[in-house]
C-alpha cells in the first residue's frame, strides 16, 4: 500500500466517532514504536513531521524513514503530513517531496490574511493531489518554532469557521478549544491541585467545538497540543535526574469525547518525547556500564510502542479501523 491522503481516513473516523493518531516523528525508533503498534491493532495512521524535525533529520531521510514503514506495515493505511508548515514554501516543499499531506499554519496572522495564505496553498496542494489543514485561533505553548505565550492564545471564533474554510477550500480544521502544546500546558495559576498534589488543568471547551461542529456539519476537526503527559513518565524522569516540575498535560478522557465528536485527527509529540526520555533515563541509571545506543533505544522504542498502542485504544478508538 503507498502513502495516503486524510480523506478517507477521516471520512470513517467522522462517521465512526473515532479520531486518527497524528503522531510526530524524528528518527528510526520512534517511527519503528508508532507502527509497529498501528499495524499490531490495526489502526490507520498519520506520521506527522514538523519544521524542526525536518531540519533535525533532513527531508529526505524522514520519508524514506516513513516509506520504510509503509513497505513494513501493508496492512494499514498511511499518511505524512507536514504539521505546522510556518508559509507556502515550507509547504510546497513537503507537497513536491512527497507528502499526502500538509497544513498550513497562519493562525498568527489577521483572520484575512489567514485566509489569503491557506488559500494559496490549498490551490498547490489540491493541484497535486494533497490535502490541507489549516488552524483558526491560537494555541498556547513551545513545541519546535511554535512559541506562544498564554496571554497570546485565543479561543477558535465559531462564527468565522464557515467563511474561512469556503474562502480557503481547506480539507480539515485545527482549532483552539483549550489544548496546548509541549509538557508545560498550563500555568499552577490556570489549574487546581487532585489531593495527590497534581496539577489538574481547566476543562477543554467542548461548547466551542460543538458550535463549530454546527456550523460544519460533517468536516473533520483537528486538535493540536493534545498529549497527556503521563505522570508515570514524567516521574520516572525526576527520579533518574531530571528536572519537570508541574509537568501537566489533557485529560485522556477529554479527548475520548472530543473523538466522539467531530474531532478526526489528535496531535501527540511530547508523550512519544516523555516514553522515550524517561526509558533512557532509568536505563542508564541501571545500566551505568552500558555504551551502546541500541542497548537504551531498544526499550526507549519498546516504551513508545506500548505507549501508543494504548491511545490508539483507550483514548483514539482506532484500533481495526483500518
Amino acid at each position: 500500500m503507498a502513502l495516503v491522503t486524510t480523506t478517507e481516513m477521516f471520512k470513517k473516523a467522522y462517521d465512526g466517532g473515532y479520531a486518527i493518531g497524528a503522531f510526530n516523528v524524528n528518527n528510526m525508533e520512534i517511527v519503528q514504536g508508532i507502527t509497529e503498534a498501528a499495524q499490531e491493532l490495526k489502526a490507520p495512521l498519520i506520521l506527522q513531521v514538523s519544521k524542526g524535525a525536518r531540519a533535525y533529520a533532513n527531508h529526505t531521510y524522514l520519508v524514506k524513514l516513513v516509506e520504510a514503514a509503509v513497505i513494513e506495515c501493508p496492512d494499514i493505511p498511511i499518511a505524512l503530513h507536514l504539521d505546522h508548515g510556518p508559509d507556502f514554501e515550507t509547504c510546497k516543499s513537503c507537497i513536491d517531496g512527497g507528502f499526502t499531506s500538509v497544513m498550513i499554519d497562519a493562525s498568527s496572522k489577521p483572520f484575512a490574511e489567514n485566509i489569503e495564505i491557506t488559500k494559496k496553498v490549498v490551490e498547490y496542494a489540491h493541484d497535486h493531489g494533497v490535502v490541507v489543514e489549516a488552524e483558526l485561533g491560537t494555541l498556547a505553548g513551545i513545541e519546535d518554532d511554535v512559541k506562544v505565550a498564554a496571554h497570546a492564545a485565543s479561543y477558535t471564533r465559531p462564527e468565522e469557521v464557515e467563511e474561512f474554510v469556503a474562502k480557503t477550500g481547506c480539507d480539515s480544521l485545527a482549532i483552539a478549544i483549550g489544548t496546548s502544546h509541549g509538557a508545560y500546558k498550563f500555568t499552577a495559576a490556570q489549574c487546581t491541585r487532585n489531593e495527590k498534589g497534581i496539577l489538574v488543568p481547566p476543562p477543554l471547551r467542548f461548547d466551542v467545538l460543538e458550535e463549530v461542529s454546527k456550523r460544519l456539519p460533517g468536516f473533520p476537526i483537528v486538535l493540536h497540543g493534545s498529549s497527556s503527559v503521563p505522570q508515570e513518565f514524567v516521574k520516572a524522569i525526576n527520579e533518574h535526574g531530571g528536572q519537570m516540575p508541574d509537568a501537566v498535560g489533557i485529560p485522556e478522557e477529554q479527548l475520548r469525547h472530543a473523538a466522539e465528536l467531530s474531532v478526526c485527527k489528535i496531535n501527540i509529540d511530547s508523550d512519544l518525547r516523555l516514553a522515550m526520555t524517561a526509558t533512557i533515563r532509568q536505563y542508564f541509571d541501571e545500566h551505568p556500564g552500558d555504551f551502546d545506543p541500541r542497548q537504551y533505544l531498544k526499550p526507549a522504542r519498546s516504551a513508545i510502542k506500548a505507549m501508543v498502542a494504548h491511545k490508539i485504544v483507550d483514548v483514539l478508538g482506532c484500533d481495526h479501523k483500518a
